[in-house]
Protein backbone atom coordinates (compact mmCIF):
# COMPACT_ATOMS: atom_id res chain seq x y z
CA UNK A 1 0.00 0.00 0.00
CA UNK A 2 1.33 3.11 -1.06
CA UNK A 3 2.25 6.09 1.14
CA UNK A 4 0.09 8.42 -0.91
CA UNK A 5 -2.47 6.18 -0.94
CA UNK A 6 -5.10 4.81 1.96
CA UNK A 7 -1.77 4.37 4.15
CA UNK A 8 -1.39 8.46 3.90
CA UNK A 9 -4.45 9.43 4.64
CA UNK A 10 -4.42 7.49 7.56
CA UNK A 11 -1.04 8.56 8.58
CA UNK A 12 -2.56 12.18 7.95
CA UNK A 13 -5.86 11.59 9.98
CA UNK A 14 -3.37 10.39 12.76
CA UNK A 15 -1.54 12.83 13.04
CA UNK A 16 -5.00 15.14 13.67
CA UNK A 17 -6.19 13.01 16.57
CA UNK A 18 -2.81 10.82 17.68
CA UNK A 19 -2.91 7.63 19.28
CA UNK A 20 -7.02 7.96 19.64
CA UNK A 21 -6.43 5.98 15.52
CA UNK A 22 -5.06 2.41 15.91
CA UNK A 23 -4.78 -0.14 13.40
CA UNK A 24 -7.21 -3.41 14.11
CA UNK A 25 -5.20 -5.74 12.52
CA UNK A 26 -4.57 -6.90 8.70
CA UNK A 27 -7.81 -6.64 5.91
CA UNK A 28 -7.70 -8.62 2.84
CA UNK A 29 -9.77 -5.28 1.53
CA UNK A 30 -8.23 -2.59 2.64
CA UNK A 31 -7.43 -1.66 6.08
CA UNK A 32 -9.24 -2.01 9.17
CA UNK A 33 -8.70 1.06 11.83
CA UNK A 34 -10.13 1.35 15.34
CA UNK A 35 -11.09 5.41 16.86
CA UNK A 36 -11.46 6.57 20.19
CA UNK A 37 -15.59 7.02 20.64
CA UNK A 38 -15.01 10.85 21.19
CA UNK A 39 -12.88 10.95 18.02
CA UNK A 40 -15.03 8.60 15.87
CA UNK A 41 -17.37 10.99 14.04
CA UNK A 42 -14.94 13.51 13.13
CA UNK A 43 -12.87 11.18 11.70
CA UNK A 44 -15.84 9.84 9.23
CA UNK A 45 -16.75 13.43 8.53
CA UNK A 46 -13.17 13.92 7.81
CA UNK A 47 -12.15 11.36 5.47
CA UNK A 48 -15.49 12.13 3.69
CA UNK A 49 -15.27 16.09 3.05
CA UNK A 50 -11.31 16.58 2.84
CA UNK A 51 -9.98 12.98 0.79
CA UNK A 52 -13.00 12.02 -1.28
CA UNK A 53 -14.66 8.92 0.58
CA UNK A 54 -18.00 8.08 0.98
CA UNK A 55 -19.80 6.10 3.12
CA UNK A 56 -20.46 2.28 1.59
CA UNK A 57 -22.16 1.51 4.91
CA UNK A 58 -22.54 1.33 8.67
CA UNK A 59 -23.73 -0.98 11.18
CA UNK A 60 -23.75 -1.26 14.86
CA UNK A 61 -23.10 -4.77 16.94
CA UNK A 62 -23.59 -5.60 20.48
CA UNK A 63 -20.19 -6.46 22.17
CA UNK A 64 -21.55 -5.58 25.45
CA UNK A 65 -20.71 -9.34 26.84
CA UNK A 66 -16.91 -9.73 24.65
CA UNK A 67 -16.00 -5.85 25.40
CA UNK A 68 -18.69 -4.52 27.94
CA UNK A 69 -20.06 -2.39 25.10
CA UNK A 70 -21.55 -1.74 21.70
CA UNK A 71 -19.69 -0.58 18.75
CA UNK A 72 -20.78 1.71 15.57
CA UNK A 73 -18.73 0.35 11.88
CA UNK A 74 -18.53 2.42 9.09
CA UNK A 75 -17.24 0.98 6.13
CA UNK A 76 -15.63 3.91 3.78
CA UNK A 77 -14.57 4.09 -0.11
CA UNK A 78 -12.26 5.23 -1.75
CA UNK A 79 -12.80 4.99 -5.61
CA UNK A 80 -10.12 6.45 -7.29
CA UNK A 81 -7.27 4.58 -5.15
CA UNK A 82 -9.53 1.02 -5.41
CA UNK A 83 -9.09 0.69 -1.24
CA UNK A 84 -11.50 0.30 1.22
CA UNK A 85 -11.07 1.33 4.88
CA UNK A 86 -13.13 0.24 8.29
CA UNK A 87 -13.70 2.71 11.06
CA UNK A 88 -14.86 1.32 14.39
CA UNK A 89 -15.73 2.51 17.78
CA UNK A 90 -17.24 1.42 20.89
CA UNK A 91 -20.08 3.49 22.13
CA UNK A 92 -21.97 3.62 25.27
CA UNK A 93 -25.59 3.78 24.11
CA UNK A 94 -25.54 7.50 22.04
CA UNK A 95 -23.12 8.73 19.69
CA UNK A 96 -22.89 11.57 17.59
CA UNK A 97 -24.97 12.04 14.26
CA UNK A 98 -23.30 12.59 11.38
CA UNK A 99 -26.55 13.66 9.22
CA UNK A 100 -26.75 17.34 9.69
CA UNK A 101 -22.96 16.99 7.63
CA UNK A 102 -23.54 13.72 5.56
CA UNK A 103 -27.13 12.79 4.78
CA UNK A 104 -26.52 10.10 3.48
CA UNK A 105 -25.92 8.29 7.25
CA UNK A 106 -29.43 9.47 7.61
CA UNK A 107 -31.52 6.26 7.10
CA UNK A 108 -28.25 4.12 9.07
CA UNK A 109 -28.62 6.39 11.73
CA UNK A 110 -32.21 5.68 12.42
CA UNK A 111 -31.85 2.14 11.55
CA UNK A 112 -29.28 1.76 14.26
CA UNK A 113 -31.13 3.59 16.71
CA UNK A 114 -34.21 0.93 16.22
CA UNK A 115 -32.12 -2.21 15.78
CA UNK A 116 -30.07 -1.31 18.87
CA UNK A 117 -31.59 1.06 21.14
CA UNK A 118 -28.62 3.96 20.47
CA UNK A 119 -29.37 7.21 20.16
CA UNK A 120 -27.98 9.37 17.80
CA UNK A 121 -27.03 12.55 18.94
CA UNK A 122 -27.90 15.73 17.37
CA UNK A 123 -30.07 13.58 14.23
CA UNK A 124 -32.43 15.70 12.65
CA UNK A 125 -35.36 13.43 12.33
CA UNK A 126 -35.51 10.50 14.71
CA UNK A 127 -38.41 8.95 13.87
CA UNK A 128 -39.22 4.86 13.77
CA UNK A 129 -37.42 3.76 10.09
CA UNK A 130 -37.55 -0.12 10.59
CA UNK A 131 -40.18 -0.41 13.21
CA UNK A 132 -44.06 0.03 12.96
CA UNK A 133 -46.29 1.62 15.38
CA UNK A 134 -47.39 -1.87 16.97
CA UNK A 135 -43.62 -2.87 17.87
CA UNK A 136 -42.58 -4.30 21.53
CA UNK A 137 -41.65 -1.37 23.38
CA UNK A 138 -38.28 -1.27 24.64
CA UNK A 139 -37.26 -4.17 22.35
CA UNK A 140 -34.38 -3.59 19.84
CA UNK A 141 -34.30 -6.95 17.61
CA UNK A 142 -30.42 -6.78 17.12
CA UNK A 143 -29.77 -7.23 20.47
CA UNK A 144 -28.25 -10.21 21.82
CA UNK A 145 -30.77 -12.41 23.82
CA UNK A 146 -33.61 -10.69 22.31
CA UNK A 147 -36.24 -12.94 21.69
CA UNK A 148 -40.75 -12.66 21.24
CA UNK A 149 -41.44 -14.33 24.72
CA UNK A 150 -39.93 -11.75 26.51
CA UNK A 151 -42.81 -10.23 28.43
CA UNK A 152 -42.97 -7.29 26.39
CA UNK A 153 -45.62 -5.59 25.37
CA UNK A 154 -46.96 -4.27 22.06
CA UNK A 155 -46.70 -0.05 22.26
CA UNK A 156 -49.73 1.29 20.18
CA UNK A 157 -48.26 4.51 18.65
CA UNK A 158 -48.40 6.95 15.37
CA UNK A 159 -46.25 7.32 12.94
CA UNK A 160 -46.46 11.24 11.87
CA UNK A 161 -45.40 12.05 8.67
CA UNK A 162 -43.89 15.14 7.04
CA UNK A 163 -47.10 16.07 5.06
CA UNK A 164 -47.26 20.47 3.76
CA UNK A 165 -50.06 22.26 5.21
CA UNK A 166 -51.93 25.19 2.79
CA UNK A 167 -54.81 26.31 0.66
CA UNK A 168 -55.09 23.90 -2.31
CA UNK A 169 -52.85 21.18 -0.61
CA UNK A 170 -53.71 17.78 0.20
CA UNK A 171 -52.94 14.20 1.03
CA UNK A 172 -52.96 11.51 -1.37
CA UNK A 173 -52.33 8.15 0.58
CA UNK A 174 -51.38 5.27 -1.56
CA UNK A 175 -50.35 1.13 -0.08
CA UNK A 176 -49.36 -0.27 1.33
CA UNK A 177 -51.71 -2.66 -0.66
CA UNK A 178 -51.54 -1.87 -4.12
CA UNK A 179 -53.74 -2.82 -6.93
CA UNK A 180 -50.94 -4.82 -8.40
CA UNK A 181 -49.31 -8.36 -7.38
CA UNK A 182 -46.48 -6.17 -6.31
CA UNK A 183 -44.60 -5.64 -3.24
CA UNK A 184 -45.70 -3.55 0.17
CA UNK A 185 -45.05 0.27 0.92
CA UNK A 186 -47.03 3.10 1.85
CA UNK A 187 -45.91 6.30 -0.38
CA UNK A 188 -47.72 9.62 1.13
CA UNK A 189 -48.27 12.51 -0.97
CA UNK A 190 -48.60 16.15 -0.26
CA UNK A 191 -49.89 17.67 -3.60
CA UNK A 192 -51.56 20.60 -5.44
CA UNK A 193 -54.00 19.74 -8.15
CA UNK A 194 -51.50 17.19 -9.46
CA UNK A 195 -48.71 18.47 -8.84
CA UNK A 196 -46.21 16.79 -6.38
CA UNK A 197 -44.88 18.69 -3.28
CA UNK A 198 -43.69 16.26 -1.19
CA UNK A 199 -43.25 12.47 -1.30
CA UNK A 200 -42.52 10.53 1.93
CA UNK A 201 -41.93 6.45 1.76
CA UNK A 202 -42.84 4.20 4.75
CA UNK A 203 -41.13 0.85 4.70
CA UNK A 204 -40.38 -2.31 6.22
CA UNK A 205 -43.90 -4.15 5.36
CA UNK A 206 -41.47 -7.10 4.58
CA UNK A 207 -39.39 -6.90 7.56
CA UNK A 208 -38.22 -10.87 8.10
CA UNK A 209 -35.54 -10.64 10.64
CA UNK A 210 -33.17 -11.69 8.23
CA UNK A 211 -29.50 -10.44 10.10
CA UNK A 212 -30.97 -11.72 12.66
CA UNK A 213 -32.03 -15.33 11.37
CA UNK A 214 -28.52 -15.13 9.51
CA UNK A 215 -26.06 -14.74 13.42
CA UNK A 216 -24.80 -18.21 13.76
CA UNK A 217 -26.17 -20.21 10.74
CA UNK A 218 -24.12 -22.80 8.99
CA UNK A 219 -22.55 -21.25 6.22
CA UNK A 220 -24.34 -23.57 3.83
CA UNK A 221 -27.39 -22.39 5.49
CA UNK A 222 -26.58 -19.38 5.17
CA UNK A 223 -25.75 -19.13 1.80
CA UNK A 224 -29.26 -19.80 0.32
CA UNK A 225 -30.94 -17.86 3.08
CA UNK A 226 -28.90 -14.71 1.34
CA UNK A 227 -29.78 -15.67 -2.01
CA UNK A 228 -33.08 -15.26 -1.31
CA UNK A 229 -33.00 -12.42 0.20
CA UNK A 230 -33.81 -10.47 -3.07
CA UNK A 231 -34.89 -13.16 -5.50
CA UNK A 232 -33.80 -11.53 -8.95
CA UNK A 233 -30.46 -10.20 -7.32
CA UNK A 234 -29.58 -14.04 -6.38
CA UNK A 235 -26.27 -14.27 -7.56
CA UNK A 236 -25.49 -11.02 -6.28
CA UNK A 237 -26.35 -11.44 -2.57
CA UNK A 238 -24.22 -15.20 -2.71
CA UNK A 239 -21.51 -14.05 -4.28
CA UNK A 240 -21.47 -11.07 -1.81
CA UNK A 241 -21.32 -13.61 1.25
CA UNK A 242 -19.33 -16.01 -0.18
CA UNK A 243 -16.81 -13.24 -0.43
CA UNK A 244 -16.85 -12.35 3.12
CA UNK A 245 -16.85 -15.82 4.33
CA UNK A 246 -14.05 -16.80 2.21
CA UNK A 247 -11.55 -13.88 3.15
CA UNK A 248 -8.31 -15.07 2.29
CA UNK A 249 -9.30 -18.25 0.45
CA UNK A 250 -8.62 -18.52 -3.09
CA UNK A 251 -11.06 -19.27 -5.21
CA UNK A 252 -10.22 -21.18 -8.52
CA UNK A 253 -9.52 -19.25 -11.48
CA UNK A 254 -11.96 -20.55 -13.76
CA UNK A 255 -14.66 -20.13 -10.61
CA UNK A 256 -14.05 -16.33 -10.77
CA UNK A 257 -14.33 -16.17 -14.81
CA UNK A 258 -18.15 -18.13 -14.11
CA UNK A 259 -19.13 -16.00 -11.36
CA UNK A 260 -18.41 -13.03 -13.62
CA UNK A 261 -20.96 -14.79 -16.03
CA UNK A 262 -23.53 -15.40 -13.56
CA UNK A 263 -23.46 -11.85 -12.52
CA UNK A 264 -23.65 -10.57 -15.91
CA UNK A 265 -26.61 -12.86 -16.67
CA UNK A 266 -28.22 -11.98 -14.19
CA UNK A 267 -27.57 -8.00 -15.02
CA UNK A 268 -29.34 -8.81 -18.27
CA UNK A 269 -31.94 -10.43 -17.60
CA UNK A 270 -32.97 -7.74 -14.53
CA UNK A 271 -31.91 -4.68 -17.05
CA UNK A 272 -34.55 -6.46 -19.47
CA UNK A 273 -37.53 -6.59 -17.29
CA UNK A 274 -36.42 -3.09 -16.05
CA UNK A 275 -36.82 -1.73 -20.05
CA UNK A 276 -39.89 -3.38 -20.79
CA UNK A 277 -41.75 -2.25 -17.69
CA UNK A 278 -40.98 1.46 -18.80
CA UNK A 279 -42.46 0.39 -22.30
CA UNK A 280 -45.52 -0.81 -20.30
CA UNK A 281 -45.75 2.10 -18.35
CA UNK A 282 -46.11 4.41 -21.31
CA UNK A 283 -48.46 2.54 -22.95
CA UNK A 284 -46.06 0.75 -25.42
CA UNK A 285 -47.50 -2.51 -25.40
CA UNK A 286 -45.85 -3.87 -28.43
CA UNK A 287 -42.17 -3.15 -27.33
CA UNK A 288 -42.80 -4.40 -24.03
CA UNK A 289 -44.15 -7.73 -25.05
CA UNK A 290 -41.11 -7.90 -27.16
CA UNK A 291 -38.93 -7.02 -24.30
CA UNK A 292 -40.76 -8.99 -21.71
CA UNK A 293 -40.25 -11.72 -24.45
CA UNK A 294 -36.07 -11.14 -24.36
CA UNK A 295 -36.50 -11.59 -20.65
CA UNK A 296 -38.15 -14.96 -21.15
CA UNK A 297 -35.19 -15.99 -23.32
CA UNK A 298 -32.61 -15.11 -20.67
CA UNK A 299 -34.48 -17.16 -18.06
CA UNK A 300 -34.68 -20.15 -20.18
CA UNK A 301 -31.09 -19.76 -20.49
CA UNK A 302 -30.57 -19.34 -17.52
CA UNK A 303 -32.74 -22.93 -16.72
CA UNK A 304 -30.70 -24.98 -19.08
CA UNK A 305 -27.41 -23.64 -18.10
CA UNK A 306 -27.91 -23.95 -13.78
CA UNK A 307 -31.51 -25.84 -13.66
CA UNK A 308 -32.76 -22.74 -12.10
CA UNK A 309 -34.28 -19.68 -13.95
CA UNK A 310 -33.26 -17.12 -11.93
CA UNK A 311 -29.64 -18.98 -11.20
CA UNK A 312 -30.19 -19.84 -7.66
CA UNK A 313 -27.98 -22.78 -6.50
CA UNK A 314 -24.83 -22.13 -9.20
CA UNK A 315 -22.82 -20.13 -6.80
CA UNK A 316 -20.85 -22.40 -4.38
CA UNK A 317 -18.45 -20.93 -1.35
CA UNK A 318 -14.97 -21.84 -2.46
CA UNK A 319 -16.82 -21.36 -6.57
CA UNK A 320 -19.46 -22.52 -8.39
CA UNK A 321 -20.91 -25.48 -9.12
CA UNK A 322 -19.75 -27.18 -12.34
CA UNK A 323 -21.03 -25.17 -15.17
CA UNK A 324 -20.87 -24.08 -18.98
CA UNK A 325 -19.83 -27.29 -20.67
CA UNK A 326 -19.12 -26.55 -24.66
CA UNK A 327 -22.29 -27.22 -25.47
CA UNK A 328 -23.82 -24.35 -22.66
CA UNK A 329 -20.96 -21.65 -24.41
CA UNK A 330 -22.43 -22.21 -27.55
CA UNK A 331 -25.72 -21.91 -26.22
CA UNK A 332 -25.06 -18.70 -24.27
CA UNK A 333 -23.16 -17.16 -27.21
CA UNK A 334 -26.12 -17.30 -29.66
CA UNK A 335 -28.73 -16.50 -27.23
CA UNK A 336 -27.13 -13.27 -26.22
CA UNK A 337 -26.52 -12.63 -29.60
CA UNK A 338 -30.02 -13.05 -30.52
CA UNK A 339 -31.47 -10.84 -27.34
CA UNK A 340 -28.97 -8.05 -28.02
CA UNK A 341 -30.38 -7.79 -31.58
CA UNK A 342 -33.55 -7.39 -30.47
CA UNK A 343 -33.31 -5.40 -28.06
CA UNK A 344 -31.43 -2.58 -30.13
CA UNK A 345 -35.18 -3.08 -32.60
CA UNK A 346 -37.42 -2.55 -29.84
CA UNK A 347 -35.19 0.35 -28.21
CA UNK A 348 -34.97 2.40 -31.32
CA UNK A 349 -38.81 1.91 -32.03
CA UNK A 350 -39.79 3.56 -28.66
CA UNK A 351 -37.23 6.30 -29.12
CA UNK A 352 -38.37 7.29 -32.61
CA UNK A 353 -41.68 8.03 -31.24
CA UNK A 354 -42.44 11.19 -29.87
CA UNK A 355 -45.10 10.50 -27.18
CA UNK A 356 -42.82 7.88 -25.39
CA UNK A 357 -39.71 10.72 -25.19
CA UNK A 358 -42.47 13.47 -24.15
CA UNK A 359 -43.32 10.65 -21.30
CA UNK A 360 -39.60 9.68 -20.48
CA UNK A 361 -37.27 13.17 -20.96
CA UNK A 362 -37.30 15.54 -18.04
CA UNK A 363 -39.46 13.69 -15.98
CA UNK A 364 -38.08 12.23 -12.56
CA UNK A 365 -34.95 14.29 -12.64
CA UNK A 366 -32.69 13.52 -9.98
CA UNK A 367 -29.78 16.35 -10.03
CA UNK A 368 -26.18 15.40 -9.76
CA UNK A 369 -26.26 16.98 -6.46
CA UNK A 370 -28.69 15.42 -4.85
CA UNK A 371 -27.73 11.93 -6.25
CA UNK A 372 -24.10 12.92 -4.74
CA UNK A 373 -25.55 14.01 -0.98
CA UNK A 374 -27.84 11.00 -1.08
CA UNK A 375 -24.94 8.34 -2.21
CA UNK A 376 -27.02 7.32 -4.83
CA UNK A 377 -26.01 3.68 -6.46
CA UNK A 378 -26.10 1.96 -9.68
CA UNK A 379 -27.85 2.60 -12.49
CA UNK A 380 -30.00 5.05 -11.14
CA UNK A 381 -26.36 7.03 -9.70
CA UNK A 382 -25.19 6.38 -13.13
CA UNK A 383 -27.68 8.29 -14.69
CA UNK A 384 -27.08 11.60 -12.55
CA UNK A 385 -23.54 11.63 -13.41
CA UNK A 386 -22.15 9.18 -10.39
CA UNK A 387 -19.07 7.49 -12.07
CA UNK A 388 -19.53 4.51 -9.73
CA UNK A 389 -19.18 0.65 -10.38
CA UNK A 390 -17.27 -1.84 -7.88
CA UNK A 391 -16.82 -4.14 -10.85
CA UNK A 392 -14.58 -1.02 -12.28
CA UNK A 393 -13.61 1.03 -8.77
CA UNK A 394 -13.23 -2.69 -6.16
CA UNK A 395 -12.58 -5.08 -8.68
CA UNK A 396 -13.70 -8.69 -7.98
CA UNK A 397 -13.37 -12.21 -8.88
CA UNK A 398 -12.18 -11.93 -12.80
CA UNK A 399 -13.29 -8.20 -13.29
CA UNK A 400 -9.89 -6.64 -13.28
CA UNK A 401 -8.82 -8.72 -16.34
CA UNK A 402 -11.95 -7.99 -18.60
CA UNK A 403 -12.33 -5.24 -20.56
CA UNK A 404 -15.92 -2.85 -20.07
CA UNK A 405 -17.09 0.44 -19.90
CA UNK A 406 -19.51 1.73 -17.46
CA UNK A 407 -21.96 4.22 -19.03
CA UNK A 408 -22.93 7.29 -17.46
CA UNK A 409 -25.38 10.44 -18.29
CA UNK A 410 -26.02 13.23 -16.29
CA UNK A 411 -30.09 14.08 -17.32
CA UNK A 412 -31.09 12.26 -14.18
CA UNK A 413 -34.59 11.54 -15.74
CA UNK A 414 -36.57 8.47 -16.62
CA UNK A 415 -35.21 8.42 -20.21
CA UNK A 416 -31.44 8.27 -19.11
CA UNK A 417 -32.17 6.01 -16.62
CA UNK A 418 -32.93 3.52 -19.72
CA UNK A 419 -30.24 4.42 -21.41
CA UNK A 420 -27.86 3.36 -19.18
CA UNK A 421 -29.58 0.04 -18.33
CA UNK A 422 -29.70 -0.47 -22.51
CA UNK A 423 -26.44 0.38 -22.70
CA UNK A 424 -25.26 -1.53 -19.44
CA UNK A 425 -27.29 -5.10 -21.13
CA UNK A 426 -24.73 -4.27 -23.94
CA UNK A 427 -21.26 -4.23 -22.44
CA UNK A 428 -22.60 -6.86 -20.08
CA UNK A 429 -23.47 -8.81 -23.53
CA UNK A 430 -19.52 -8.04 -24.13
CA UNK A 431 -18.39 -8.81 -21.03
CA UNK A 432 -19.80 -12.50 -21.04
CA UNK A 433 -18.54 -13.35 -24.41
CA UNK A 434 -15.20 -12.44 -23.13
CA UNK A 435 -14.88 -14.24 -20.55
CA UNK A 436 -16.07 -17.05 -22.46
CA UNK A 437 -13.07 -16.75 -24.59
CA UNK A 438 -10.92 -16.12 -21.76
CA UNK A 439 -11.88 -18.77 -19.35
CA UNK A 440 -9.47 -21.49 -18.19
CA UNK A 441 -10.11 -25.12 -18.15
CA UNK A 442 -9.93 -26.77 -14.20
CA UNK A 443 -11.83 -27.42 -11.36
CA UNK A 444 -14.86 -24.63 -10.50
CA UNK A 445 -14.31 -25.37 -6.87
CA UNK A 446 -12.66 -25.21 -3.30
CA UNK A 447 -13.24 -26.11 0.21
CA UNK A 448 -12.68 -22.86 2.33
CA UNK A 449 -12.51 -23.37 5.90
CA UNK A 450 -14.02 -20.92 8.39
CA UNK A 451 -13.02 -17.82 8.06
CA UNK A 452 -10.35 -16.21 11.08
CA UNK A 453 -12.01 -14.18 13.57
CA UNK A 454 -12.33 -10.28 12.78
CA UNK A 455 -14.78 -8.24 9.58
CA UNK A 456 -15.08 -9.63 6.28
CA UNK A 457 -16.53 -7.42 3.59
CA UNK A 458 -18.51 -8.71 0.29
CA UNK A 459 -18.54 -5.53 -2.09
CA UNK A 460 -20.46 -6.36 -5.43
CA UNK A 461 -21.68 -4.30 -8.45
CA UNK A 462 -25.35 -6.16 -8.36
CA UNK A 463 -27.82 -5.00 -11.09
CA UNK A 464 -29.40 -2.32 -9.41
CA UNK A 465 -26.01 -1.31 -8.01
CA UNK A 466 -23.37 -1.23 -5.02
CA UNK A 467 -24.31 -4.39 -2.84
CA UNK A 468 -22.27 -5.14 0.45
CA UNK A 469 -22.27 -7.97 3.30
CA UNK A 470 -20.13 -7.65 6.51
CA UNK A 471 -19.86 -10.50 8.65
CA UNK A 472 -18.48 -10.19 11.95
CA UNK A 473 -16.93 -13.88 12.75
CA UNK A 474 -15.77 -15.36 16.30
CA UNK A 475 -14.38 -18.95 16.62
CA UNK A 476 -15.89 -19.14 13.11
CA UNK A 477 -18.59 -18.37 14.24
CA UNK A 478 -21.01 -15.50 12.07
CA UNK A 479 -22.22 -13.12 15.04
CA UNK A 480 -22.77 -10.36 13.06
CA UNK A 481 -23.92 -10.31 9.64
CA UNK A 482 -24.46 -6.90 8.14
CA UNK A 483 -26.45 -6.60 4.52
CA UNK A 484 -27.40 -3.64 2.74
CA UNK A 485 -29.04 -3.91 -0.34
CA UNK A 486 -28.38 -1.04 -2.82
CA UNK A 487 -32.62 0.04 -2.70
CA UNK A 488 -31.31 0.99 0.85
CA UNK A 489 -29.58 4.20 -0.94
CA UNK A 490 -31.93 4.99 -3.88
CA UNK A 491 -35.24 4.99 -2.07
CA UNK A 492 -34.65 8.23 -0.37
CA UNK A 493 -33.66 9.82 -3.86
CA UNK A 494 -37.08 9.14 -4.94
CA UNK A 495 -38.30 11.29 -2.59
CA UNK A 496 -36.90 14.13 -4.61
CA UNK A 497 -37.12 12.51 -7.92
CA UNK A 498 -41.01 13.31 -7.91
CA UNK A 499 -40.83 16.68 -6.76
CA UNK A 500 -42.47 18.93 -9.46
CA UNK A 501 -44.00 16.31 -11.57
CA UNK A 502 -47.38 15.06 -11.44
CA UNK A 503 -48.84 11.70 -9.32
CA UNK A 504 -50.16 9.90 -12.68
CA UNK A 505 -46.35 10.20 -13.24
CA UNK A 506 -45.30 8.31 -10.38
CA UNK A 507 -45.64 4.72 -11.75
CA UNK A 508 -43.12 5.38 -14.37
CA UNK A 509 -40.71 6.96 -12.26
CA UNK A 510 -40.89 4.42 -9.69
CA UNK A 511 -40.80 1.93 -12.59
CA UNK A 512 -37.65 3.64 -13.57
CA UNK A 513 -36.01 3.48 -10.20
CA UNK A 514 -36.64 -0.47 -10.22
CA UNK A 515 -36.43 -0.78 -6.22
CA UNK A 516 -36.80 -3.25 -4.18
CA UNK A 517 -39.06 -3.69 -0.98
CA UNK A 518 -37.56 -7.45 0.21
CA UNK A 519 -33.74 -5.48 -0.58
CA UNK A 520 -34.64 -3.21 1.67
CA UNK A 521 -36.78 -4.56 4.49
CA UNK A 522 -34.29 -7.48 5.72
Amino acid sequence: MSEDGLEGIVKELRREIGEDLRHSGPWDRGMQCEVERSHLAGAVGTLIAKHGASMVSMHATDDRQSRGSFALHYLLSFPSKRELLMLSGETDGSFTSLTPQIYHANWYEREVMDMFGLVATGHPDPRPLVLHDGWYKGSHPLRKHIGCDDGLAPERRRYEFNVLKGDGVFEVPVGPVHAGVIEPGHFRFSAAGESILNLEVRLGYVHRGVEKCLEGAPPGRALRMTERISGDNGVAHSLAFCQAYEAGHDVPPRAQYARCILAELERVYNHLGDIAGLALDTAFAVPAADIYALREVMLGLNARITGHRMLWGAVTLGGTRDLLSEADVDDVQGTLMKVGNELRTSVERMRSSPSFMDRVDTTGIVEEKVARDLRVVGPIGRASGQDLDVRRDHPYEAYSKLNFRVPLFREGDVSARMNVRVQEVDESISLVMEALDRMPSGGGSSRPGPPRDGVHVGLVEAPSGELVHIIHTEGGKVVRHKVRDPSFCNWPAIQEAVLGDIVPDFPLINKSFSLSYAGNDL
